[in-house]
């Protein structure tokens, strides 16, 4: 087992990855910005080194600083949590050539996965399905107009190394079509340094359904049940739950088989979510992979009783799966509610200084945050201050202590998503399990009705 490992993120989920090393007894190195230092991660951790200014790109992006931050303190690991360089390549690939773990897949896999038109037809050549679309990248004018033509409207255009909505763009008819196509080449370059794009069927009512899964270094993967992941605004989640109420045991069992098989083929380690969507006539469809754990791993926790993180350390350590995972088994539903420091009605940031934090607790409710009265939200980074998760015995106990754990939440000096996320849950569309990726569109555009 690893002796110390450095954690190359912040917020909560450096602080989540210091919990599970010490629990583990392994002791843990915290990086952060000038804006960071007073971090509860850097408050936590056994050692902490600041690795630059407020940016992420001078800080957190700077591959250089973290891998000296390493080496000066002499760490066996680096757990990148998520976002960040948590699904870069080259970080993997220099940390391999430095001799500290990447607690994550290798980089080659890092890279397939990453360049998501080379991972649908990588996955759609081990028997998953994919939604129809261009043979590649769509490469000038002539080809763009015959793709579309075949594919038929609506359809979507996507850039081919990213995600989170960065370099997507609907088009309904071929009057939108080339504006779009050079809009998205645009939105691709500046955000994922290519301006290639690849082309898809639109879907216009979906789910959002992910599959979480863990691989050993010998050659064992298994799933974790789904999530569903529908409740969200421009790609950004902001309600996830498992199990997904469109999913059954049944499906389940036959979806986690090919995943599997899928993912053994291409020797698939540690943490990773498969994304799908699913129509409105139940077919699914592979579209991503995220090659990392991910912020709603809660959820996934709380019904199958397994540490995803400490399990990605162990895996990463060279423990087999058996060990790694120990006992699992389905147990309840779940939810989780991500608390962002923005306007719930505008969605503009709020950054500041938090007057009061109050968290809520009482059976069956968890709280990963970061946050604290007196802490600032810096204008930096991302929006998230705090995770709120819930388990019940099935959906409607979830949905009621979720409900109850809201009203309890107390955030004041800036704005947050709280009062949405209590519209969210009091919906009769919610509470029904009848979710698609519109949902929060129609939310707003229906005063909440």
């Amino acid at each position: 087992m690893f002796q110390k490992i450095l954690v190359a993120n912040r917020g909560e989920i450096a602080l989540r990855v210091i919990c599970a090393c010490k629990e583990l007894g392994i002791a843990t190195v915290a990086v952060y910005s000038e804006a960071d230092r007073n971090s509860l991660h850097v408050r936590f951790a056994d050692e902490a080194v600041c690795i630059g200014p407020p940016r992420s790109s001078e800080s957190y992006l700077n591959i250089p600083q973290v891998i000296s931050a390493a080496e000066i303190t002499n760490v066996d690991a680096i757990h990148p949590g998520y976002g960040f360089l948590s699904e870069n390549a080259n970080f993997a690939k220099v940390c391999e050539a430095s001799e500290i773990t990447f607690i994550g897949p290798r980089p080659e896999v890092i890279e397939m996965m990453g360049e998501k038109d080379r991972a649908r037809r990588e996955m759609k050549s081990q028997g998953l399905p994919t939604i129809p679309g261009s043979d590649g990248v769509v490469e000038g004018e002539e080809q763009l107009a015959k793709e579309a033509d075949r594919i038929g409207f609506p359809l979507i255009l996507k850039a081919a190394a990213g995600g989170g909505g960065r370099g997507m763009r609907v088009v309904r008819n071929k009057q939108e079509l080339l504006p779009a196509y050079q809009t998205a080449r645009s939105e691709a370059q500046q955000a994922f340094g290519t301006p290639d794009v690849y082309m898809e069927k639109f879907l216009e009512h979906p789910r959002h359904i992910e599959l979480q899964v863990l691989g050993d270094q010998h050659g064992k993967v298994i799933h974790l049940g789904e999530r569903e992941c529908s409740i969200q605004r421009r790609h950004q989640k902001l309600v996830e739950e498992s199990p997904s109420p469109a999913i059954d045991a049944k499906r389940r069992k036959e979806l986690g088989a090919r995943v599997v098989k899928a993912l053994e083929a291409i020797g698939y380690t540690n943490a990773g979510t498969v994304e799908f969507l699913m129509d409105t006539d139940g077919s699914i469809y592979f579209i991503e992979m995220n090659t990392r754990i991910q912020v709603e791993h809660p959820v996934t926790e709380f019904v199958t009783s397994v540490d995803l993180v400490k399990s990605q350390i162990r895996i990463a350590a060279g423990e087999k799966m058996e060990n790694a995972v120990g006992e699992m088994h389905f147990t309840g539903h779940s939810i989780e509610c991500r608390i962002n420091a923005e306007d719930p009605e505008t969605f503009v940031p709020s950054a500041g200084r938090i007057t009061t934090f109050q968290a809520p607790g009482g059976t069956g409710v968890r709280v990963d945050s970061a946050a604290y009265s007196g802490a600032v939200i810096p204008p930096y980074y991302d929006s998230l201050v705090a995770k709120l998760i819930v388990k019940g015995r099935d959906r409607a106990e979830a949905i009621g202590r979720m409900k109850r754990a809201l009203e309890m939440f107390v955030i004041e000096g800036i704005k947050t998503s709280i009062p949405l996320q209590r519209r969210i849950l009091a919906h009769p569309d919610f509470a029904a399990g009848k979710l698609d990726t519109h949902f929060i569109e129609k939310l707003i555009n229906t005063n909440g009705k």
